[in-house]
């Protein structure tokens, strides 16, 4: 098969933006190393896009530039939460990664907490916090949030990187870590803590030889904190500074968890309407396992969770990117036969 004309998308308007550089730059590298031909497409911190430092002008319907396929590598609001997605739906052009409205649905913390619920899967207690009702009901809301024990953490809805997330040990500090939520987001989860291990699974869509498409799941790993203290966690500069944080992979883990693990975060990607690839962050507590995030946009560099787990496997990260692109295209081509 021939190379693919490659837009990777990069940067964005959110505080994500420069680990979204990271990841982009680090695509452009393994697509070119895999035989495509990677541009990357820089959106600026307003959402300008920007191909060799010069705007774009875009037009629906017409693709982006005669490329074969998008690449979108873009973390948080603006780029993981569905409104990329659809303006390259509205372009008309194939890209990698989940849809619109699981896009949406799994950058929400609340709202993919609720729906996991109705699924069945287990998760961490939680209280949801909104500005209104912060305001106006502040005493119940802080009776609700004591109930599930402490400490808890104090996430906004809707971001990642542990950008605006607080642990909080007593109801003392409570309000001022909701306050600096709230600065990003109008929603915020509170959730239980859980005495279990962190276990990240990296799921993808692979087209079989048969033509149908499968899950496929990495072995677990799992998430080490090199001389952490007691308060320590796995925050900004945890995941982002060199030494910062270690993956154990694969996790120690027995086989039937770490079987079912695998199986929980394939079945995890599919109740939420998940396509391309996805990581899924879990609690393992004894027999339990619990769903804590679906990540539809992890960080992409060769060294991030991500595509270590599935180099632990034997994928090379050039592999493993020309895998989802040609998947992501046989998807886009197998939604086009359908009727609207």
């Amino acid at each position: 098969m021939g190379g693919l004309s490659v837009a990777v998308l990069a940067g964005g308007r959110s505080s994500e933006h420069d680990v979204s550089l990271a990841s982009g730059a680090a695509v452009v590298a393994g697509l070119a190393e895999a035989g495509h031909q990677p541009t990357l497409i820089e959106v600026d911190r307003k959402g300008v896009w920007r191909q060799d430092g010069q705007a774009l002008t875009l037009t629906p319907g017409t693709g982006i530039g005669g490329f074969d396929i998008a690449f979108p590598v873009l973390h948080g609001p603006f780029g993981e939460d569905g409104i990329a997605q659809g303006l390259l739906e509205a372009l008309g052009v194939p890209y990698v990664g989940s849809g619109v409205f699981a896009s949406a649905l799994c950058n929400d913390k609340l709202r993919t907490k609720q729906l996991l619920t109705v699924a069945g899967f287990d998760q961490v207690a939680s209280v949801q916090v909104t500005d209104s009702d912060w305001s106006s009901g502040r005493d119940d809301l802080e009776q609700k949030i004591a109930a599930i024990g402490w400490p808890v953490w104090v996430k906004p809805a809707r971001l990642g990187s542990s950008v605006g997330i607080s642990r909080v040990d007593s109801a003392v500090k409570l309000g001022e870590a909701i306050a600096a939520a709230l600065a990003y987001d109008p929603r915020v989860i509170v959730e239980q803590s859980s005495p279990g291990r962190e276990i990240e699974v990296s799921v993808i869509e692979r087209l079989s030889q048969s033509g149908t498409f499968e899950l496929v799941t990495s072995p677990p790993g799992e998430i080490a904190l090199p001389g952490a203290g007691p308060d320590d966690w796995y925050d900004y500069e945890r995941k982002y500074e060199a030494g910062g944080m270690q993956l154990r992979v694969p996790a120690e883990l027995d086989e039937g968890t770490s079987e079912a693990v695998r199986s929980t975060a394939a079945e995890a990607f599919a109740a939420t309407g998940c396509s391309g690839y996805a990581r899924v962050d879990c609690f393992v507590d004894g027999d339990r396992i619990l769903i804590n995030e679906i990540n539809t946009a992890p960080g992409f560099t060769s060294t991030s969770v991500f595509a270590q787990l599935f180099a632990s496997d034997g994928v090379t990260y050039p592999d493993l990117l020309d895998e989802l692109v040609r998947t992501a295209l046989a998807l886009f081509e197998r939604e086009a036969g359908y009727s609207f």
